[in-house]
């Protein structure tokens, strides 16, 4: 150990200094970080100093984001150049932001999310992907000068609302800038990075598989943190802990016995005992029977008191749902749990009231602060998208601040946010899509327990899985096992990037572009395994007719006449009830095809069964590769066809005019709905133009934008006529509603997908609001979270917005008011 220690800082040193030489640039920032970076950090690094574009793919928490702080280093480092680092989350682009502004001064960094500007001209721009998307499209001045563009979390790519943003702006950004795309890790990084390469040019694929802090996995059984995997084989095998296996054989009934036979230390065998007799605060106890003992669980203070005493916190506890979230703060609250010293008690308390100090008094009570900043106190909080934002910044800051040491959160928090714990727990492995209960995928998992271990705090991470009946160990190793999940590109062209692409470039040279996409590339990959199989096959399709040769005639002739005489023979059995003209056509046929075998050459071979054989097996693969290219032609250039049938649709409409060569061009129409953006910019763009809305006051029009954007549950049944806001409201919304149903129409006749319908389920809720009404009727009005509403009500903002540019007036002047009436209290502040 002596020797080795010396001649590991040889290397390193040695290392260095090459790097000093080959590197300068690299090897002085790699000096000025807190911790040493990592091989792949070095290579990324070395490839953007190189001039080169970078992928990135690592694990959750391995430090991709440095290799994108590189990039804005080196934009810092010449006079004019500039860096946009993009983010598929205004809560990333937010956090990001404060970062760099750490890093380069509030003067340098700028933040662009839709409903907030700051800085916009800064040489360091964060934003949210859609934000740039937008600038590409009407050349904005502040592209000038972009040398670096950062697209973290870009296997958001495979988003099937959003994720054909990250393809347009990859096709979009001029080629000399230089893409930094930081990924998760994926399966597939080489194909998307051979995409990449493709269409942006010299493209260097970094994946990197380890975990800077590595994974301890457990299973928690009652009392007991048991091993996922037995220790002697490791991960790399998933050779899952026979203890496990065998509890999961016994279904537990052996289990009670062997641990009160262990349980070695009194005080904890009282306890165990004590906890036994306590009321179950989950609801029912399980019922027993005679011969099987069920395994209970532990109540959440009990798991959480656990962990505190083994030195696990802090912890995140994923339960995915908002209220079992909610529910599982106030559990920990009813039994007393309080994790926080006096001293961590008041700095809490300072960040509450520095973050929230421009809350409205009154607002306080009916945001339940009161009771939240009491369970933040404690080191308790719950994280999920219901949350009114600035209560989701201050458990971020309070979490990372290690001041906070138990969140109970949803799956969103595993996406991007830094939020590392040293502990994660999963209480189930299963979740509601929507429609049922699925298993999370090996993806899912992956993301979610990348949260466990903090890099240069913590010696290793811990996932803690809970046993639930009917747990499958072998099931639970296999998804800690396997890391990785493909990207497949969502990438389908829209009514606003038709339009766009045909300004710019004309119809030929858009479908070109649209031939370029991931989704196009991926679609060509597919086709060539299968033109490569339809050429294996085809080799043995000629052995089978060479097989089948007959020296007194054609054999294939012959066998597709035996084949078509069975079949006929056949159809006539089976479809007794056929009427009587057509079953004499059938015999008819039948007795036509009997003489023409009889009569073929063939017939009278002595190998003709010998040949036949050879023939059914040529019929039969014959199908398979008709098949296959039947397929390649469905897949060849699917992207331009979908393109084509929005074009045409868009001519049905005259938004474009199309000559009798196909030269296509924008009517004024057309024109407009160049900066219409989203999943309804054909409906808004033809309800400008009808006019439908020109008689809605400002609160009326907030209220048909909200229900352009909302989309309810699946269990909203609407408002019905007596939830309608009164006035011009109504009338507008019926005439959209009847347009929507129209455009609905129009697109299925073109073979597009449509929309679903429009919603006003949130309406009244925002009538009221953009009318100045009280938060509390608000919410009650909206059925709904705070976070919630405010999350539709920002979407709300960016949509009249858009009206607010793009319309005549008088509908322009009112979207302006509506959407100053819209932005006020909870919904005008921001955490930044």
């Amino acid at each position: 150990m002596s020797d080795a220690a010396p001649a590991d800082r040889y290397a390193r040193a040695s290392a260095s200094a090459r790097l000093d030489r080959t590197h300068p640039i690299t090897a002085a920032f790699a000096a000025s970080q807190r911790f040493t970076l990592d091989p792949f950090q070095i290579e990324g690094c070395r490839a953007l100093e190189e001039g080169r574009s970078v992928l990135v793919a690592a694990p959750t928490g391995a430090g991709k984001t440095i290799v994108g702080e590189f990039a804005v280093h080196l934009a810092m480092r010449e006079p004019g150049d500039k860096a946009f680092y993009t983010t598929p989350m205004k809560a990333l682009s937010n956090q990001k932001f404060r970062e760099l502004q750490e890093v380069y001064g509030p003067d340098e960094v700028g933040l662009l999310t839709g409903d907030t500007n700051i800085n916009g001209n800064a040489r360091i721009v964060v934003m949210t992907t859609e934000v740039l998307r937008n600038m590409l499209y009407a050349d904005s001045p502040a592209l000038r000068g972009l040398r670096y563009v950062v697209m973290d979390e870009v296997h958001y790519l495979a988003d099937r609302f959003r994720g054909a943003v990250w393809e347009e702006v990859i096709i979009h950004l001029a080629p000399d800038v230089r893409l930094i795309s930081l990924s998760a890790t994926v399966s597939n990084a080489e194909e998307f990075g051979d995409w990449l390469d493709t269409v942006r040019g010299d493209t260097e694929v970094i994946v990197s598989e380890t975990r800077p802090v590595p994974l301890e996995q457990h299973v928690l059984v009652r009392g007991d943190l048991l091993p996922l995997f037995d220790d002697r084989a490791g991960i790399a095998t998933a050779q899952v802990n026979q203890e496990l296996m065998r509890i999961r054989s016994f279904k537990g009934q052996n289990f009670e016995r062997n641990h009160r036979v262990q349980a070695s230390n009194s005080a904890r065998q009282a306890g165990y005992e004590a906890s036994r007799r306590r009321p179950n605060r989950g609801g029912k106890r399980p019922v027993r029977s005679a011969n099987v003992q069920r395994i209970e669980r532990l109540d959440r203070p009990e798991v959480v008191d656990l962990l505190a005493r083994a030195n696990l916190l802090p912890a995140i506890f994923f339960i995915f749902s908002r209220a079992g979230c909610d529910a599982a703060v106030q559990q920990v609250r009813r039994a007393g749990v309080r994790l926080t010293s006096q001293e961590e008690r008041r700095e809490i308390r300072a960040v509450i009231e520095e973050r929230t100090r421009t809350l409205l008094e009154e607002d306080l009570a009916v945001l339940g602060f009161w009771e939240w900043r009491d369970n933040l106190e404690r080191g308790v909080a719950s994280h999920h998208a219901g949350l009114l934002p600035a209560f989701k910044e201050v458990v971020e800051e309070l979490f990372q601040r290690k001041l906070v040491k138990v969140v109970f959160a949803t799956e969103t928090l595993a996406l991007g946010i830094n939020m590392p714990a040293r502990t994660v727990v999963l209480e189930k492995l299963e979740k509601f899509n929507g429609e049922a209960r699925v298993a999370i995928t090996s993806g899912e998992y992956t993301q979610l327990t990348g949260r466990a271990g903090r890099r240069g705090i913590d010696v290793e991470g811990h996932a803690v899985i809970q046993w639930t009946e009917g747990l499958d160990p072998q099931a639970v190793a296999a998804l800690a096992s396997r890391r990785t999940y493909p990207l497949n590109s969502s990438f389908r062209p829209t009514y606003n990037m038709a339009v766009n692409l045909i300004d710019q470039f004309g119809r030929a040279k858009a479908r070109e572009i649209l031939e370029s996409s991931f989704a196009q590339f991926q679609a060509d990959r597919a086709v060539v395994g299968l033109a490569r199989q339809v050429k294996e096959q085809e080799e043995s399709l000629a052995g089978y007719a060479k097989a089948m040769t007959c020296d007194r005639g054609d054999f294939a002739e012959y066998s597709r006449i035996r084949r078509e005489l069975s079949d006929v023979e056949k159809l006539n059995r089976k479809d007794a009830n056929a009427s009587r003209r057509t079953r004499d056509e059938r015999l008819r046929r039948i007795e036509t095809l009997r003489r023409q075998m009889q009569r073929h050459p063939c017939h009278q071979c002595p190998e003709r069964e010998h040949h036949a054989r050879w023939a059914e097996r040529y019929w039969k693969l014959k199908r398979e590769i008709d098949k296959l290219r039947r397929q390649i032609e469905t897949r060849t250039g699917t992207v331009a066809r979908i393109f084509d049938r929005v074009v045409d649709v868009l001519g049905a409409l005259e938004y474009v005019s199309i000559a009798e060569d196909g030269a296509t061009t924008l009517t004024p129409a057309g024109r407009t709905m160049r900066r219409i953006y989203g999943e309804r910019d054909l409906l808004v763009a033809e309800s400008l133009r009808r006019g439908i809305w020109k008689d809605l006051d400002a609160a009326s029009l907030a209220a048909l934008a909200c229900s352009l954007v909302y989309e309810p549950r699946r269990d909203d049944g609407g408002p019905g006529e007596r939830g309608l806001p009164r006035g011009a409201f109504r009338p507008a919304f019926e005439a959209t509603l009847s347009l929507w149903q129209e455009l609905d129409d129009l697109e299925q006749e073109h073979r597009l997908p449509g929309t679903e319908p429009v919603s006003a389920g949130l309406a009244q809720a925002m009538h009221t609001w953009a009318r100045g009404g009280m938060l509390d009727r608000v919410l009650i009005e909206a059925d709904m979270a705070a976070g919630d509403f405010v999350r539709w009500s920002k979407q709300t903002i960016d949509l009249l917005d858009q009206l607010s540019i793009v319309a005549d007036q008088p509908i322009a002047g009112t979207a302006r008011k509506a959407l100053d009436a819209v932005r006020r209290g909870i919904v005008a502040y921001s955490g930044v």
